[in-house]
C-alpha cells in the first residue's frame, strides 16, 4: 500500500488515546543506519506557530543517539495487530541485533529518515527543540520518585510536522 501526504488540519483521532494506549514508534536515522523505539508518552499540538509532537526518550535508550544524531525523526502509529510487535520493539535494544527484521517490519525512507510501511499514520517532524527533564523540573516529587527513582531522567523532544503520510487503502 502507498502513503499519501495530507495536511495535519484534516486529522481526527484522540491524541490520548493514539499514544498512551495504542502506543506509536518513534525511528531516527537513514537507510541502514536507524533504530527504533516504542513510545506511550508524548503530545500532539501546536507550538511556537508550528504543527508538533513532543516525545520523550530516557538516556539509557540506543534510539536516544539517532534522534540526537538526526535532524529528523517520524512519529508513527500502527492497527491493532501491530501491537504485540510494537511490545517488542519497546523491550529489545537495537544494539543486540535486528530487532525490526525480528518483527518483519518493512523500512521505508524519506526526509533523510524512517519509517514502517505497516504503519497507518506517519509524522515525519524536524526537531526544533530538546530539553533535559531534571530533578528541579518536578513541582509534584511524587511524579519524579514514582516515574525516576534511578533519576533516569527523560530528555523531551519536540519536532516541527513537517508531513504527515497516511496509509492509502488498496485500489480494488
Amino acid at each position: 500500500m502507498a502513503f499519501k501526504s495530507v495536511s495535519y488540519e484534516s486529522l481526527s483521532f484522540n491524541p490520548f488515546t493514539k499514544i498512551g494506549k495504542e502506543w506509536a514508534l518513534l525511528t531516527a536515522g537513514i537507510e541502514g543506519d536507524y533504530n527504533t523505539m516504542t513510545v506511550s508518552w508524548g503530545a500532539v499540538g501546536y507550538i511556537w506557530g508550528k504543527p508538533s509532537v513532543t516525545v520523550y526518550v530516557r538516556p539509557q535508550r540506543y534510539t536516544k543517539g539517532f534522534v540526537d544524531r538526526e535532524e529528523y525523526f517520524t512519529l508513527s502509529f500502527y492497527p491493532a495487530d501491530c501491537k504485540p510487535a510494537l511490545g517488542y520493539l519497546g523491550q529489545a535494544s537495537g544494539r543486540d541485533g535486528d530487532k525490526v527484521g525480528k518483527v518483519g517490519f518493512t523500512p521505508v525512507h524519506t526526509h533523510g529518515t524512517t519509517y514502517f510501511d505497516e504503519a497507518e499514520l506517519v509524522f515525519v517532524c524536524r526537531k526544533i527543540s530538546r530539553t533535559l527533564i531534571g530533578e528541579d523540573s518536578f513541582l509534584d516529587k511524587g511524579v519524579q520518585e514514582k516515574n525516576y527513582p534511578a533519576h533516569d531522567f527523560h530528555e523531551m523532544y519536540i519536532g516541527e510536522v513537517v508531513d504527515v503520510l497516511v496509509k492509502e487503502p488498496d485500489a480494488e
